[in-house]
């Protein structure tokens, strides 16, 4: 039986107990809706960093690889090199939270993601922009973690559904606000692509000047606790191999080689040692007796195919709207803002309604429906689509997801006992950020294939003159300068890319069918009103 030590409080500020030491079999009072927000002020900032991160990229990636002399594998490791490292670090990060300072952790994940931001912003060529890209996504996994597991070390389940719609804000305002800050500072002569790497480096300072002052948590260590290093190791040896054979399978090496072979064998031999070694594991990074609670179990699957659907839209969007569409950086995210105002929307109202109702599961259902529909009519994207529908599609995207994403999280939350918070919350994340890291890979390296195929298709049906003109920077899987294309070559890019991202949404939709069908299999147990840290929560074995 595993003991823990008295909860004091994270810096040293005042606690419910006046001499800041958790009174022996008391719990802390509840804190006021006041002190919460003052005490998540630092944290919303944190989170707004770690989204900003990766959306003020999107719209300056075409613009950032064409001048690195990238491909679309470049454009695709770009994405996928944060996508990995976050989803590699995630359950690290929640391990770390059960034993360590909340707030010290957080502080250091901003450290990091800074580190890596500035580097990033001075890369010469992809390699380099991709290994800063790796540190990048090390800090937001840990911000991303660690900002589920706070708020919920502060706030009982039942309110927690409000607080989790104001995280869902935050995002919605970083994803809509990153990618057109960025189009902006692309656009912008005197400051171009490299200032989008440093615009998050002053909200990042800001953020832990404001977590110094402002948070204050109770930590509650188990004294027996250790961090599980080879489970750590092992699974981002998995994922990674997977991730890198998904991404040059059918470019560097036939889908059916013996290169598949040896890689898909090899993930799944570590996959096996990381079973075996967290079965064995005295303090597990990923707890499998978790998995025995149904709900934790089919949330981390439809999280799985939630982070297939949310980063397939995030990043294929801008490649539809410059290269499908001929749109400035700018314009490209402008462009997405309905896809953004209807996650604010949902994740805003599905949260406040969640509170006063305790009810959840109605909200993850419609959310899966909504979001299946959207990307299947996404799915039909052309380059000359009329924007209306495209702007409704995207609504309809938007909606979905901001049903799913938190509230996914939330019924987790509400499953296991205070000592397994931190791993259970970063368990749901990983599986998302692993579903978006996996989506986006496969979906890329498609998206690649079915572009060339449209280009081919289309200079075949400009005659043999069409060869002469050259690819205009698609020869090796380039991304193309359209406005350096003669005009008939021009058509066809577009189409190509227009057609192409359809098929991306089309390939897509399927796993946000596979959320839905997970979600429908939840049972619902309604949220607790007990204090957050310390109320009787049911552990995973107990269900």
């Amino acid at each position: 039986m595993t003991t823990t030590t008295p909860a004091r409080v994270e810096g040293g500020g005042p606690s419910q107990a006046p001499s800041g030491q958790a009174p022996a079999g008391a719990a802390p009072a509840p804190m006021t809706h006041p002190q919460i927000m003052k005490a998540l002020s630092g944290l919303m900032l944190g989170m707004f960093v770690a989204i900003l991160s990766s959306t003020i990229v999107s719209n300056a990636l075409p613009q950032i690889i064409s001048e690195l002399g990238g491909t679309q594998s470049s454009y695709t490791w770009v994405v996928t090199a944060a996508l990995l490292s976050m989803t590699a670090a995630t359950p690290l990060w929640g391990k770390l939270a059960d034993l360590f300072s909340k707030k010290l952790l957080v502080q250091l994940a901003l450290v990091v993601y800074v580190l890596g931001s500035v580097v990033a912003g001075l890369s010469q060529n992809t390699g380099m922009l991709i290994a800063c890209r790796v540190v990048q996504g090390i800090g937001v996994g840990g911000l991303s973690a660690l900002a589920q597991i706070v708020m919920a070390a502060m706030i009982s389940p039942r309110e927690r559904g409000r607080y989790s719609g104001y995280l869902g804000a935050v995002f919605a305002v970083a994803t809509v606000g990153g990618p057109l800050l960025g189009g902006v500072i692309t656009d912008t002569d005197w400051l171009g692509w490299r200032w989008c790497f440093y615009a998050g480096v002053p909200f990042a300072v800001v953020a832990l000047v404001v977590l110094q002052k402002t948070l204050r948590l109770p930590v509650v260590r188990r004294a027996d606790a250790k961090v599980d290093w080879l489970g750590a190791v092992l699974v981002s040896g998995a994922v990674s191999l997977l991730l890198i054979w998904v991404t040059q399978a059918g470019d560097s090496y036939d889908w059916i080689s013996w290169t598949t072979l040896a890689m898909t064998g090899g993930a799944a031999v570590l996959g096996l040692l990381f079973v075996l070694a967290e079965s064995r594991a005295a303090d597990p990074v990923i707890p499998l007796r978790l998995f025995r609670n149904k709900t934790i179990a089919l949330a981390s699957a439809a999280s799985l195919f939630v982070g297939i659907a949310m980063f397939s839209g995030t990043v294929f969007f801008s490649q539809f709207f410059q290269l499908a569409r001929g749109e400035s950086p700018t314009m490209s995210g402008i462009l997405t803002i309905p896809m953004i105002g209807g996650l604010f929307v949902s994740s805003t109202v599905s949260g406040q309604v969640i509170t006063k109702t305790g009810r959840w599961k109605g909200w993850i259902v419609s959310g899966g429906v909504l979001l299946t529909a959207g990307l299947g009519l996404l799915g039909t994207l052309r380059h000359d689509t009329p924007y209306w529908h495209i702007a409704v599609y995207m609504a309809l995207t938007g909606l979905g997801l901001g049903m799913m994403m938190q509230n996914l999280v939330l019924a987790t939350q509400n499953q296991v006992a205070p000592g397994d918070l931190g791993a259970a919350s970063s368990v749901v994340t990983f599986f998302r950020s692993l579903g978006g890291a996996v989506g986006v890979s496969a979906l890329g390296a498609l998206m690649a294939h079915r572009v060339s195929h449209y280009v081919e298709e289309g200079l075949a049906a400009l005659g043999p003159k069409a060869a002469a003109m050259g690819h205009g920077g698609t020869a090796g899987g380039g991304i193309p300068d359209l406005d350096a294309l003669p005009a008939p070559l021009r058509a066809v890019i577009e189409s190509a890319y227009g057609h192409g991202v359809g098929d991306v949404f089309l390939y897509a939709a399927p796993s946000a069918l596979l959320a839905l069908l997970l979600a429908v299999f939840i049972k619902e147990v309604a949220l607790k009103s007990g204090p957050a840290e310390h109320g009787s929560v049911p552990s995973a074995q107990e269900q």
